[in-house]
């Protein structure tokens, strides 16, 4: 029996994509291995966001092709859509597959066929059963994006809003929740467009009602989601909703409106925080978290300092900080702004590191003493004999048991606060 490797970069819906690929691959007779040993086929799904991103993907395929000289090296992803020779001349004799949606012909055709009981059809839609090594499982809603920020290339390989349709998403969360899973997140490249492009159009609350009908699941998660999507008929729907995790990540990018209209974000920063306001009146104790990008070209100390300012008036929970990656063919790689000397960027990722934890530890505060419900997932690698999970608002917390927790949804009472997570009794 053939053995297979999954490596995958990037954003949720790369990794619900990998999980599609896994069970077509598995259901053709390969099996699977995690451990080192080598494998007879490796598939490295690929992430293209930042210039970093790209260099992982071909180490990945490197470091692959080191540990089975033999083995077929399947090469997937965003990277392929537009880098396929230099990822050909980078990795020789490496598969490049570009249409993972239709992988099994596409690897048919380069000369790696598989018996195969089913038929060949494609996997996107692809319609998973399970997610290898998780107990929440990701659900791809929406693909591509029609936005085209100045610094984001996801749309040139990616493609445009294409949404799948909700009676399909039904049933497939249906099978996750008999399976076990009991939170699921909605993911997409841009999962406010969702609907949009169906016939007739729905709106991301349409779906949100019919899968909080599917016994056994608890949660229902949003991923990454755009301020101009939080509209009030999703906000009125996540404070009513027994199902729906009081938490959305709503990236700023920045807090500057000069730099936001540069980036082609369709807010200013007054929007932005009048938006935070009414969230969080209208739904108690939901964590926001966010995502910002430091160094764009012309971001001067000025812009810097609004961006900081803009978040300490938001408090989020998480802010995730990415340093500005030039990425050809995007409308910012054209800009003839210098970029910001190497040094001076990671000292503004630093102050901004900062002002994150700080903001952090506000929001983590406002929950001690206080019981909630937490999902458990894997013992925890940083504390000893403890199990670590995340409550719907997305705190992280660890709690001290020789039990096995994992996938179980407790009562916990939170105690302490110690660094990224809390200490919770039961």
């Amino acid at each position: 029996m053939k053995t297979v490797k999954f490596f995958t970069l990037g954003c949720k819906v790369n990794q619900y994509d990998t999980q599609g690929i896994r069970e077509q691959l598995l259901r053709c007779g390969l099996k699977e291995v995690t451990a080192k040993a080598p494998a007879d086929i490796y598939l490295i799904n690929t992430c293209t966001v930042t210039h970093r991103s790209d260099a992982e993907s071909l180490y990945l395929a490197r470091k692959a092709k080191r540990e089975n000289p033999r083995a077929k090296i399947i090469i997937a992803g965003c990277l392929v859509k537009l880098d396929a020779d230099k990822i050909k001349k980078a990795i020789p004799g490496c598969l490049i597959i570009k249409d993972k949606e239709n992988i099994l012909k596409e690897l048919s055709s380069l000369g790696l066929s598989f018996t195969c009981d089913l038929p060949l059809v494609p996997c996107a839609p692809s319609i998973i059963t399970s997610f290898q090594g998780r107990t929440r499982a990701f659900l791809k809603i929406q693909d591509g994006c029609d936005n085209f920020c100045a610094y984001c290339k996801v749309p040139l390989v990616r493609g445009r809003s294409r949404s799948r349709k909700i009676g399909e998403i039904f049933r497939e969360a249906e099978d996750l929740a008999k399976n076990g899973f009991q939170e699921i997140v909605l993911c997409g490249i841009c999962l406010g467009s969702f609907g949009k492009d169906l016939d007739p159009a729905a709106h991301l609350v349409d779906l949100l009602k019919e899968l909080e009908k599917i016994r056994g699941i608890l949660r229902i998660r949003l991923s990454s989601i755009e301020a101009g999507d939080v509209d009030n008929r999703l906000i009125k729907y996540i404070a009513a909703s027994k199902k729906l995790c009081r938490h959305l990540h709503i990236p700023i990018q920045s807090g500057d409106d000069r730099i936001l209209k540069k980036m082609n974000r369709r807010y200013t920063s007054r929007e932005y925080l009048k938006l935070i306001a009414k969230v969080k009146k209208m739904i108690p104790g939901i964590a926001i978290t966010t995502d910002v990008l430091v160094g764009f070209p012309g971001e001067e100390e000025e812009n810097f300092s609004n961006t900081l300012s803009l978040l300490k008036k938001i408090q989020p929970e998480k802010t995730h900080i990415f340093p500005y990656s030039c990425r050809p063919g995007t409308a910012a790689a054209g800009f003839s702004d210098r970029q910001l000397p190497v040094t001076q960027l990671k000292k503004r990722i630093a102050i901004l590191r900062s002002l994150a934890d700080d903001c952090s530890l506000v929001f983590k505060k406002k929950f001690l003493g206080k019981t909630v419900k937490v999902l458990f997932e894997v013992k925890a690698k940083t504390k000893k004999g403890c199990w670590q999970g995340f409550t719907g608002n997305y705190l992280k917390v660890l709690l001290k048991s020789e039990k096995n927790l994992k996938n179980q949804c407790l009562a916990v009472r939170l105690s302490k606060i110690n660094a990224d997570y809390l200490i919770a009794s039961s």
